[in-house]
């Protein structure tokens, strides 16, 4: 009798052992849409990109794959501007989206259930990423949100303190990485630092060195055609430049347009008559990375020893520090 149990019990194991899934499988449906394509896209950089499609089939979808760690991908029909969003992980996960491309649910991703609550929150006044990474220190979401969100609205030492606080079965996650890769490059760049040297292309594909620039206070301006935020500033930028364009001060523009002929337009657009430089990579871009630029508008000034003395000052703070040094 023992026996017969037994090997009822081993066959049992060995079923449910074999319909455990080896990677993800991510059945989902859309809400209102009951045919068409959906298109799984992996988070890299600020940027998403196709890595997989599905035929959209009674309203119902499924993407089955594999990931070395739970990640943030996004889900998106052929009408969808932008991607909802979600981490995938080696589960059965069970996703719906709704009719105005939101992530309505997801099921059986403890990973994502992290992610989605804290969704909203973290662009309120006031949220802690600081508890939120004591409370998960080993969630890839928690990571995720301070390496994306908070690596230029924190103080350096603030954020070098939160981030020690992510448990080290992370140490391979790309987030923490990344993330780390970022805290090495502000510290390159405080104010007191000498700006590291950098070349780029200008809008007629010759070589600017920032070398060139030395014996003047030059604004570091990072920006792009395609950032609203940018271009509400660029009237201030341009008012300041003609105020102190003859007192020792310039403006090297550095844009993380992809377009060259939208980053042309908005330049005579925006009657931006300085120095305008871009290698045309978007977040790809070396020079913002080197800088720590995780947002646009950014500016950095520096000194004519190239030293750094301000950082991020818009609307009237940047000719009331012109004042101040010049």
């Amino acid at each position: 009798m023992k026996k017969v149990v037994f090997a009822v019990l081993s066959a049992l194991m060995l079923a449910s052992c074999q319909e455990a899934p080896k990677g993800y499988v991510i059945n989902g449906e859309v809400e209102g849409l009951t045919e068409g394509k959906v298109y799984l896209k992996s988070f890299r950089n600020k940027m998403f990109f196709d890595v997989d499609t599905a035929e959209i089939k009674d309203g119902k979808f499924t993407f089955t794959g594999e990931v070395e760690q739970p990640l943030l991908f996004g889900l998106a029909t052929e009408k969808m501007n932008y991607p909802a969003q979600l981490f995938v992980e080696n589960t059965m996960m069970n996703v719906k989206i709704g009719s105005e491309g939101q992530i309505v649910a997801v099921e059986n991703s403890p990973v994502d259930a992290v992610f989605r609550e804290n969704a909203k929150q973290v662009f309120g006044n006031g949220f802690n990423i600081d508890s939120l990474i004591t409370k998960f220190p080993d969630s890839p979401a928690a990571a995720f949100y301070l390496y994306r969100y908070f690596t230029y609205q924190l103080p350096l030492e603030e954020l070098k303190a939160t981030r020690s606080k992510i448990s080290p079965v992370l140490a391979n996650c790309p987030y923490v990485k990344d993330l780390d890769e970022i805290i090495k490059k502000l510290e390159n760049v405080q104010i007191g630092k000498t700006a590291p040297d950098f070349s780029l292309p200008d809008t007629a594909g010759v070589s600017v060195s920032l070398a060139d620039f030395r014996g003047k206070y030059v604004l570091l301006d990072f920006w792009a055609s395609w950032c609203p935020p940018c271009r509400r500033e660029n009237p201030n930028v341009a008012k300041t430049f003609k105020e102190f364009k003859d007192k020792n001060f310039t403006i090297i523009g550095i844009s993380l347009d992809k377009d060259k002929s939208k980053w042309l337009k908005a330049i005579a657009d925006d009657q931006l008559t300085w120095t305008h430089v871009s290698d045309l990579k978007y977040w790809d871009s070396e020079i913002p990375a080197l800088y720590g630029v995780r947002g646009i508008p950014s500016n950095i000034l520096l000194d004519p020893n190239g030293v750094i003395i301000a950082k991020d000052i818009m609307g009237e703070e940047l000719p009331k520090k012109l004042k101040e040094v010049l």
